[in-house]
Formats: C-alpha cells, structure tokens, sequence
C-alpha cells in the first residue's frame, strides 16, 4: 500500500516540475499579432505584456484614426490568439487529470 502511494507522490512530483517548466517556456514566449500585411504589428509575452507596437508610417494620417484603431485591435487579438493557442499546446496535456488550473486556461 506504502509503494502505491509513494509511487502516486512520485507521479506528482513530476507533474509538478513539468507544468512548472511548462510555464516557464510560455513566460519567455514572445509572439507578434499582426494586420494589414504587417503594417500594425504588436508583440507580447506569454504573460500578456505587450513589448512593442509597431504601426507603418503609412497609417499615422490624422484623418485616419478609426481605421488605425481597428487595425491595432484587430493585431491585439491575433497576438492573444496566438498566446492562447501556444498555452493550450504547452498545457493542454494537464486537463487529462479532470481539472482546470486558475490563471493557465
């Protein structure tokens, strides 16, 4: 009985360090959403800071805001999008276990 459940803790340990490393990879993530064939271009960490914005010079017209603002939108969404879809393959693997795990999903 002893050897099962030491073999259960072992088990655990090791999912422990593996979700740890898990999210320590997507902590150094950077991705780069980006619209308008590059033209807006946002790049974040895989904890959702955003690092740079980048916006074409050809789309700093003053009588044009509406249509930069949706594009920055529309960027800010495809960089989480792609975070998203990058912790869902790093940590999908841990909902195996029949639960979610706050602040991960």
């Amino acid at each position: 009985m002893f050897k099962d459940l030491n073999k259960i803790m072992k088990q655990a340990q090791e999912l422990q360090k593996n979700l740890q490393r898990a999210q320590e990879e997507l902590a150094q993530l950077q991705v780069t959403g980006e619209v308008a064939g590059g033209a807006v271009k946002i790049t974040m960490t895989g904890k959702y800071d955003v690092i740079e914005v980048k916006i074409d010079s050809s789309l700093r017209d003053p009588d044009s805001l509406d249509m930069l603002e949706e594009l920055v939108e529309a960027a800010l969404k495809d960089a989480l999008e792609k975070i998203k879809a990058a912790t869902e393959e790093k940590l999908g693997s841990f909902r195996v276990l029949g639960t979610d795990f706050p602040g991960i999903f």
